[in-house]
């Protein structure tokens, strides 16, 4: 058996302390799903020890079992000495600002993580200056969801300085953080230089006129981001259009979610990108005379 799914039952701590000793000796076990359960901090922490021995397993799903920051801080503690582990789901478990910032002190050195997921955490400010001090440093970390949390401007302007100098995340989740129109245009600034990030989901943000109008002079610049989501802001019709009109020079967006082309843009019938815009294909501007 290489993966094990005991998501959504009633498992407690007890429990865990179970799998943990199972974790201990097995050698073939790559993928544990323990979302949805009741193993709380104390669980979480008997899992964490099975974690600095175990080095098989590559996926972990601990979503939604009330770890909060005694939680975060006992698989910080694993994280310093496991070398297998490259997905981790940390997501609804109310670590708070003194979780995340456990877990960023630790992928400063971790060479291991590729793929963190800390949706719907009660992270705000704090937590989110000591996520951005990571990705200023961190070298593997390619996709990282911060959703559903308690990010306002001040904490999305510190993740945009570090999307600055970062060369490795790819995709970026801030869906339902208080964005707003300043940061949004602190982000757009990072995305002018910034070469590997491909996935940018900004949903829910509280992003205006303003902001879409920052993001469309991003996106005459960038040449690397694929997919961006701008579903339920207050861009309005203007906000559409600046983007619209970016696009006519951007090459390589080819998912835009939040923006309806309608029959402004400038279809091109004989040539389209691969992809698309809401269940559309996302066309290519048309070519100017002598192109």
């Amino acid at each position: 058996m290489t993966e094990l799914n005991l998501s959504i039952n009633e498992i407690h701590p007890e429990g865990a302390m179970a799998i943990s000793a199972a974790l201990k000796v097995n050698k073939s076990l790559t993928k544990l799903d323990l979302i949805d359960n009741k193993i709380g901090a104390e669980g979480v922490r008997a899992i964490s020890e099975a974690l600095k021995v175990n080095e098989t397993l590559t996926e972990l799903g601990l979503c939604g079992n009330k770890m909060r920051a005694e939680g975060a801080r006992a698989i910080s503690e694993a994280l310093k000495v496991n070398e297998t582990l490259t997905e981790l789901d940390l997501g609804h478990n109310k670590i708070g600002d003194e979780g995340a910032a456990a877990i960023s002190e630790v992928l400063k050195s971790n060479t291991t993580l590729t793929e963190l997921d800390l949706n719907y955490n009660r992270i705000g400010n704090e937590g989110a200056a000591a996520i951005s001090e990571v990705l200023k440093v961190n070298e593997m970390l390619t996709e990282l969801n911060l959703s559903i949390n308690e990010i306002h401007p001040k904490g999305a302007r510190a993740i945009s300085e570090a999307l600055k100098v970062n060369e490795t995340l790819t995709e970026l989740d801030l869906r339902y953080s208080e964005i707003g129109d300043e940061s949004a245009g602190a982000i757009s600034e990072a995305l002018k230089s910034n070469t590997t990030l491909t996935g940018l989901l900004l949903g829910g943000g509280r992003i205006g006129i303003e902001g879409a109008g920052a993001i469309a002079e991003a996106l005459k610049i960038n040449r690397a981001l694929m997919e961006l989501d701008l579903e339920d802001n207050e861009i309005g019709a203007e906000g559409e259009k600046a983007i619209l009109k970016a696009l006519e020079s951007n090459t390589t967006l080819t998912e835009l979610r939040g923006v309806d082309i309608g029959k402004e843009w400038p279809v091109d019938t004989t040539s389209t990108q691969p992809g698309g815009v809401e269940g559309q294909e996302l066309p290519k501007k048309k070519a100017k005379k002598g192109e």
